[in-house]
């Protein structure tokens, strides 16, 4: 039975509104409309917190169905005039809610959202809490039998013979019927349609009973539900005019979209080709014409769009075309046998064989192949021949059946939006079969061709698992348990212990998670530890809860208990969901019966996003609760065109080869190409777009060597991982808006022996702005990350241990789709194996805090050649600026600023026009690193390398640490000296500095501050030959304090 969609708002509770019944307090009630329904909540009398835990339903038959996806909920709060001294409902709040924010029945959670005002003059706090979720229902099946629906059928049609049909009255179906009555209902059964009216009002009645009681919409309308019985009554007469028009528009856009698809689907004259002995080119009769094209040769490919969003389709001119001669086999009748047939097709020196036909009424392939073609010039006439086969004798020894020639030249031409060519009969000639026909279709395409993802291709081989694939990650959720306490945990052979020791395990798939042991002596032990987990949609697993009693001898277990996910609430907040307790069973004996019981909180933490990728590659950072989710600003469009130079990653029969795909991933979807088989310089022009929520992330691109061709063979090969090639980052930000850029990247590899350079990739990339100017501003003014992780933040291990669990789900999650994305290349593109130690590493960072530091150090040295008169000109300068400064401290800042500014702008004449930024191997130190370090980096934990080469690193690595450990000594050492200044450690020195402070002191309340400063500047500028070789005394008292380094040992 067909099922029905419908909206569900739960109204749970407000907090913190705005009194307005005179008295210090409201009597809210809530409204809520869509589309014309209204619903409304009861009163809840002088309640500035109110609960209501009400459910409203709305249905989507009232909905437009050009507004799919732009739904809108209205909710208005106010207070209810019948409770206290005024005179109309006040107006407490709103809040406007769009498709994004619902979702699917089981995905819903708790939100509150912030009331809104209606008028800047409006007085309005506080928030409700709200879950507004799809929901799907059968429809009641209907009472009336068989036998008196024809009775009614019959006596109604006698009636309308008698009466005759009556214009003046309004068609029977109104508006309120239900959306699974309307569909019921056909036009040439009368009776049902006059009968449908009388029960269509009831579910209306019993999903919203709370309007028939004195319902108040809107502050100034009556208490009275008499308002909503008019309207009730009006629907029918006023709302189908109203829908009509959206009728007519469906109604004439199906029948123009019928009239010009029929045009290419007419049938053709039956086409007779036959081929000389000579080869010459064959006669035709009435051939295939082209078939004329609503766009131009320019024309843009059409857009695989993923998910349905108002953001326009991409235009696909960031590829190259690549044109295909594409040929559908569907089936044959009349053949002369009784096994299955095959079909084989050859064009320019290239012969493929399809599978063998099924037997049906007819022999059925229903298989597509796409011959490339080097250019679109159609000056050349290459035949095309189609053959069909009888593979039941051997292939060697199969008969011929039948064939036929087409003029390549004379093969129809189709760009999308064309649409698809039908397929025809044709007669098969030459051989035994006599009378028989093949159904075929050809014609010419590109790759945005509908029939080109799962077409046969030369340049794959017909590899099954070469195919190109749009791949969605699995949504990931941080379950979090709260372990808060257990009770009657000592069974009796334990009293006579005066403490003892228990440890909860949680255990989720792999995932093992343990508290810390708490001693007891009264069999309730309390830990209030929270236990983090990952997991995956769809919930089926099962989070198994083990109590451990610790001994000497080992863990004893006390019980377990076990919580289907499915049964656990989400979360999009920090606000503490309902703690539960779970009774431990015998894990040996079942049946026995067991009091012991554990108290624990869980929930799924929606405001959190699962990290699988590092921070500062990251791709995307939003929540898991898609009711978080902001508004796209924009879409990023990536043309993957082809490689350049690659070098054999493989050797298969004494001969080098590569059978290369890229990988992309941004988000949750990840596109692989497909592989392009036997190349060096492999050709994919294929165009992915994604939708982009924060413009700070990163686009990754990797390249790989699939040894997936030989799966089929089932050899040694078949289990081998893909080889990586290289990969490409680009950070959506450095890119300009409606910019395309075209750039070519160098596919770096480091291996042991050092970089290696395999080859290059040719990458377009585009990205178009869809928010507004300001909207997408004010994005980077937003914190990164969700609200979650600011108010309840994870420690770093936290992220490390949860970020390797994501990484691990979501390869095996990829692995089982078909074609697999494989492990290897999952941990490649998150960047899960690159955490390890190197020693490259450390003086590659150690080197870029030295080109920080650098900036600094140049302007301390300019300051010290400005005190030392280097630069006499510009010393001067310095004095007035000086000068200036102090008797005008107000233009500190803006001085300041200017400067910034200055220094922005002469920098921009400089910024890079050139390829986007890339793999720096200067900066990785990658050229400079040795091998012995370069082994140590790609070495496994824990080592298997000899024990001699293993204590040598130690040693080195003991130096290192010596040095760091100096640094770090010393600046303990600077800031414990300042300390010594107040804490008389050393009595004289900080009488000194005491005294001192007294007298700076004394002297700045007599002494007017600009002018100390002035005398301090001038003091400070002052000329070489006013000055001393020997350092200044402050910084001699400094060097001369204590500190706590002559009591370390």
């Amino acid at each position: 039975m067909a099922t029905t969609r419908k909206l569900v708002v739960e109204v749970v509770d407000a907090k913190d509104l705005t009194p307005k019944d005179g008295h210090g307090t409201s009597s809210p009630y809530v409204v809520l409309d869509y589309y014309g329904q209204r619903r409304r909540t009861r009163t809840i009398v002088r309640d500035l917190n109110p609960v209501w835990n009400e459910t409203l339903e709305f249905s989507l038959a009232k909905r437009p169905s050009h507004q799919l996806f732009t739904d809108v909920l209205e909710l208005d709060m106010y207070h209810d005039k019948n409770f206290g001294q005024t005179r109309r409902n006040n107006f407490l709040g709103r809040i406007r809610l769009g498709s994004d924010q619902f979702v699917g029945q089981g995905e819903e959670a708790l939100i509150y959202y912030p009331l809104e005002k209606k008028s800047l003059f409006n007085l309005v706090q506080g928030e409700i809490g709200l879950r507004v979720y799809y929901a799907d229902e059968k429809p009641p099946p209907l009472k009336p039998t068989v036998a008196p629906l024809e009775t009614v059928v019959e006596e109604k049609t006698e009636e309308t013979k008698a009466e005759g049909p009556d214009e003046s009255k309004p068609p029977p179906e109104t508006n309120d019927i239900p959306a699974e009555v309307k569909e019921t209902v056909k036009p040439p059964q009368p009776p049902p349609e006059e009968s449908s009216p009388a029960e269509g009002p009831k579910p209306d009645e019993e999903a919203s009973p709370p309007l028939q009681e004195n319902a108040t919409v809107g502050g100034e309308e009556p208490p009275a539900s008499e308002s909503d019985k008019n309207e009730a009554e009006a629907k029918p007469v006023e709302e189908p005019p109203q829908n009509q028009p959206d009728g007519e528009d469906i109604v004439l856009e199906s029948e123009d979209t019928m009239s010009w698809a029929s045009a290419p689907r007419s049938p053709l004259p039956e086409v007779i080709i036959s081929r000389s002995v000579s080869g010459s080119i064959p006669e035709t009769k009435n051939g295939p014409q082209p078939l004329r094209r609503s766009v131009s040769e320019t024309a843009s490919y059409t857009s695989e769009i993923s998910d349905v969003s108002t953001i326009e389709r991409s235009t696909f001119d960031l590829v190259e075309k690549m044109h295909y001669v594409f040929i559908r086999v569907v089936k044959a009748r009349s053949l002369p046998i009784s096994g299955s047939p095959v079909t084989k097709i050859s064009l320019s020196g290239t012969m493929i064989q399809s599978k063998p036909a099924r037997k049906t009424s007819c022999f059925e392939w229903d298989q597509t192949f796409a011959f490339l073609r080097d250019s679109p010039d159609l000056s050349s006439s290459p035949i095309l021949e189609i053959s069909v086969w009888d593979s039941s004798t051997g292939i060697e020894t199969s008969q011929f059946l039948g064939g036929i020639c087409f003029d390549v030249s004379e093969i129809p031409l189709r760009d999308p939006p064309d649409s698809p060519l039908a397929p025809q009969w044709y007669r098969l000639e030459g051989g035994g079969a006599h009378n028989s026909d093949l159904m075929l279709a050809t014609w010419t395409g590109t790759q945005a061709d509908e029939s080109f993802p799962d077409a046969w291709k030369t340049d794959t081989a017909g590899n099954v698992t070469a195919r190109a694939k749009v791949y969605m990650s699995s949504k990931l959720w941080y379950l979090r348990a709260t372990v808060i306490e257990a009770q009657d945990l000592l069974p009796p052979q334990l009293t006579a212990f005066k403490e003892a020791s228990f440890q909860l395990k949680a255990q989720l798939g792999s995932q093992v998670q343990k508290t810390k042991s708490a001693v007891t002596r009264n069999g309730a032990p309390s830990w209030n530890e929270d236990l983090l987990f990952v997991a995956a949609e769809p919930f089926s697993d099962q989070l198994v809860f083990t109590l451990e009693y610790r001994t000497s001898k080992g863990p004893v277990t006390v019980g377990m208990a076990r919580v289907p996910l499915s049964a656990i609430e989400r979360r999009v907040d920090d606000r503490l969901v309902a703690s539960r307790w779970l009774g431990l069973e015998d894990p040996n004996d079942e049946k026995r019966e067991n009091r012991s019981r554990v108290h624990i909180r869980l929930c799924f933490d929606g405001g959190y996003h699962v990290m699988d990728e590092a921070a500062h590659v990251c791709s995307d950072y939003r929540p898991t609760a898609r009711q978080l989710w902001k508004p796209a600003v924009g879409i990023v469009e990536l043309g993957i065109i082809g490689c350049k130079n690659l070098l054999p990653m493989k050797t298969v029969n004494g001969k080098g080869s590569t059978d290369a795909y890229t990988v992309a991933k941004y988000g949750s979807k990840w596109v692989r190409t497909r592989t392009v088989s036997d190349s060096l310089d492999p050709k994919w022009n294929e165009q992915y777009t994604w939708k982009v929520y924060d413009p700070c992330t990163v686009l990754t691109i990797g390249v790989f060597d699939s040894w997936g061709v030989y799966e089929v063979d089932g050899g040694k090969e078949a289990t081998r991982q893909d080889l990586r090639i290289g990969k490409v980052r680009i950070r959506i930000s450095t890119l300009e808006t409606g910019k395309a850029y075209r750039n070519t990247y160098p596919l770096l590899m480091l291996v042991n022996g050092g970089v290696k350079k395999l080859g290059e990739i040719e990458l377009a990339v585009r990205f178009v702005r869809t928010a507004p100017p300001l909207d997408f501003l004010h994005v980077y003014t937003q914190p990164l990350l969700p609200l979650m992780h600011h108010i309840k933040p994870l420690s770093l291990f936290q992220e490390d241990m949860l970020r390797n669990t994501a990484v691990k789900i979501l390869a095996a999650h990829l692995s089982r789709s078909e074609p697999p994305l494989r492990p290897e290349i999952v941990r490649y593109m998150l960047d899960a194996d690159t955490h390890t130690f190197s020693m490259r590493k450390v003086r590659a960072n150690w080197l870029r805090i030295v080109n920080v530091v650098a900036g600094m150090v140049d302007v301390v040295r300019w300051v010290d050649d400005t005190r030392f008169w280097k630069n006499p000109t510009s010393t001067l300068l310095v004095h007035a600026l000086v000068v200036m400064l102090i008797w005008f401290p107000d233009l500190i800042v803006p001085t300041l600023a200017f400067y910034l500014f200055v220094i922005g702008a002469w920098n921009y004449r400089f910024r890079s026009r050139a390829a986007l930024p890339h793999f720096d191997p200067r900066l990785s130190l990658a050229d400079a690193a040795d091998r012995d370090e370069l082994d140590e980096e790609f070495d496994v934990v824990p080592s298997n390398r000899p024990p001699e080469m293993v204590r040598l690193r130690y040693d080195k690595l003991r130096n290192v640490g010596a040095r760091v450990q100096t640094i770090l000594g010393e600046v303990a050492a600077q800031g414990e000296k300042m300390q010594a200044l107040v804490t008389w450690r050393d009595p004289r020195a900080t009488g000194i500095f005491v005294g001192l402070c007294l007298f700076v002191a004394l002297v700045l309340y007599l002494v007017p501050t600009k002018m100390v400063a002035m005398a301090s500047g001038f003091y400070y500028f002052r000329h070489p030959i006013f000055r001393d070789r020997k350092p200044s005394p402050v910084l001699n008292f400094f060097r001369r304090l204590p500190s706590l380094s002559d009591r370390l040992m």
